[in-house]
């Protein structure tokens, strides 16, 4: 199928040969005729298959049909609820690309940054307003946003949404907007509290699974090398020194952490940046442009960005830090072998990180291979030596004989336990 078997008018087509595609992915072919259609959708698919414009292009052909009627100040129809400032970014990126040939108008807001062209654009009328939670509601406080003209409300990435925090501004935005709309809820895994939710602002949806919950993309090559803690630094300039690896995203579990790999890459001439929650958006922009057009090649990101990074050809994703959360693995690996392209993901693991691995190979259910002949093996000693660790760790402070103990009752001296202290 293309996207010409699909109700799509003429100029959205243009805009999407303009753009370089030609077949529809399988959330877009079977949301797009039933988002059309003006039904609710229920839509599930994993990281990198195309929601974005599942909902977008529908929606810039139903608010043409609308403007055609209705000639007048350009009011808000459109919300789309995003949970990052980067997703939102691209979000609109998307916009500008599909409606290229159409007379409407949107605006991108989120936190981080002055309001000032924010609340400037919103002024001057937009149809399709993309927003993040946070600045949402700041903003509707303020009264520049209504959102009671509402027709049209996305919730994008909402499993995303609920992890970082946001179930209650949803909910106070949820009651902002009229209850007669067209509500497209996606989200990349299906958890049970995103179902509660869905079922709570859905009429009568249309379920869209593509692909099974939790699911990776099979075309992306998965491996993982076990390895101490402090050997993964080795082990990482080890695989970059594989020049096929053209670009790669590195995930770390911390912002410290991110701009500690960094530091290490720069100085063995790897030109990379680092993006997490404490950089500017300014900065963020900047070395999310710099990956893109390819003057650095390796963008260190904490999990802020396992949602908001779009980047064509993306040929690896590598953990530093195994993630903690299973879902997490999904999202972040998801940002390579998108729209059918290779992909690959690398994942380090150390000793205290198998737990976390464990998890992973269960919520996706496959065993993911293990990579062995590498010059970092984890040897038994060092995992000896965690497990020993732990177990001292985690002694009782009462068996502590350094806490001054009385060789005859067993008492602590209250005097000298003070001075240590």
């Amino acid at each position: 199928m293309t996207f010409s078997d699909l109700p799509i008018i003429e100029p959205i087509l243009r805009a999407l040969e303009h753009e370089g595609y030609t077949n529809p992915t399988p959330i877009q072919e079977e949301a797009i005729p039933v988002a059309l259609q003006g039904k609710d959708i229920l839509g599930c698919a994993q990281t990198g298959t195309g929601k974005t414009a599942a909902f977008a292009i529908p929606i810039l052909q139903l608010l043409t049909a609308q403007a055609d009627r209705n000639q007048g100040r350009r009011i808000v129809k459109v919300l789309i609820v995003t949970p990052t400032r980067e997703l939102s970014i691209q979000i609109g990126e998307s916009f500008d690309a599909y409606g290229r040939h159409l007379h409407l108008k949107h605006a991108v807001i989120f936190g981080g940054v002055p309001q000032n062209a924010q609340t400037k654009a919103l002024q001057q009328g937009v149809d399709i307003l993309v927003a993040t939670p946070g600045r949402l509601l700041d903003l509707m406080q303020q009264k520049f946003i209504s959102l009671k003209n509402i027709s049209i409300l996305v919730l994008d990435e909402a499993d995303r949404m609920l992890d970082m925090g946001f179930i209650h501004d949803v909910k106070r935005i949820l009651a902002a907007v009229p209850l007669k709309r067209q509500t497209l809820f996606f989200s990349a895994t299906m958890p049970p509290e995103i179902v509660k939710l869905s079922s709570s602002i859905l009429h009568q949806p249309t379920n869209i699974a593509v692909t099974p919950a939790s699911s990776t993309v099979e075309i992306i090559e998965q491996s993982v090398y076990f390895v101490a803690k402090a050997d993964k630094p080795s082990l990482l300039m080890h695989i970059l020194r594989d020049k096929s690896i053209e670009t790669a995203l590195v995930f770390t579990r911390t912002k410290h952490g991110a701009d500690k790999v960094s530091r290490i890459l720069n100085k063995c001439n790897i030109k990379s940046e680092a993006i997490h929650g404490n950089k500017t958006q300014g900065a963020r922009q900047r070395a999310l442009s710099n990956f893109k057009n390819r003057t650095i090649r390796v963008l260190v990101a904490s999990d802020i960005a396992a949602r908001g990074i779009d980047i064509d050809e993306l040929s690896c994703v590598i953990n530093f830090d195994t993630p903690n959360i299973p879902e997490t693995y999904v999202h972040r690996i998801g940002r390579t072998g998108r729209a059918g392209a290779d992909g690959i993901a690398i994942s380090f693991c150390d000793v205290e990180e198998k737990a976390y691995l464990k998890d992973i190979q269960k919520l996706i259910a496959k065993q993911i291979p293990v990579v062995t002949n590498h010059p970092f093996p984890l040897s038994l000693d060092a995992e000896a030596a965690v497990v020993e660790k732990k177990k001292n760790t985690s002694k009782p402070q009462s068996a502590n004989r350094s806490r001054s103990q009385h060789p005859a009752t067993g008492r602590v001296d209250s005097r000298e336990g003070r001075r240590r202290r």
